[in-house]
């Protein structure tokens, strides 16, 4: 299994926001987040299979929020800074209609400073299991409602909620949004 490459700063560096955003500015081809601790990682591209995946995944989000209007909803190429100094971009976020007009529209065009109400994980091949939990963990810690990761090779959900154990659901056709999404169904047979 490849692990997600880290370009690893001496201890005593500590990447800034705006150093990070400068980074990433100057070099555009390359998809980036920030650890809290401070290392920049390179997210390689997906193959063929996630892609599809991670298509249908953000499709299916985009359709209930058209209908619905609750919030706003992301594709993985947007950054979130989250209140813990990680910036990461989950594969799949929306955020609550309130929290989106809290925002300046400065804030709006810039990378968020917030963590999302809602986040999907897609694992793909090249992925480490571990890792991706490490990063939903982080996604709670800050602030995330609940969030699913997705796992194709097990054929398996694990759902994280605000104060609740982690949930494992092994091959299931249809997710809810609960209270957070409220009448969303996430319909999965074509991600297993």
């Amino acid at each position: 299994m490849l692990q997600t490459p880290a370009i690893r700063l001496p201890v005593n560096l500590q990447v800034t926001q705006a150093q990070f955003k400068a980074i990433v500015a100057a070099n555009r081809d390359l998809k980036l987040e920030k650890t809290a601790k401070g290392e920049i990682l390179v997210m390689s591209p997906t193959g063929g299979n996630t892609g599809r995946r991670n298509f249908n995944l953000a499709g299916q989000l985009y359709l209930w929020n058209q209908r619905y209007q609750l919030g706003v909803a992301f594709d993985s190429s947007t950054a979130f800074c989250l209140p813990n100094g990680a910036t990461r971009s989950p594969d799949v976020a929306w955020i609550n209609q309130e929290k989106w007009n809290g925002l300046t529209t400065a804030e709006k065009d810039d990378f968020l400073p917030l963590c999302p109400d809602f986040v999907i994980e897609l694992r793909s091949k090249t992925d480490s299991l571990k890792t991706l939990q490490e990063k939903m963990q982080e996604y709670l810690e800050n602030g995330l409602k609940l969030g699913w990761l997705i796992n194709p090779q097990n054929q398996q959900v694990e759902i994280y909620r605000c104060y609740r154990a982690v949930e494992i659901l092994q091959q299931p056709t249809t997710l809810w949004g609960e209270e957070i999404l409220p009448d969303f169904e996430l319909d999965l047979t074509s991600i297993f």
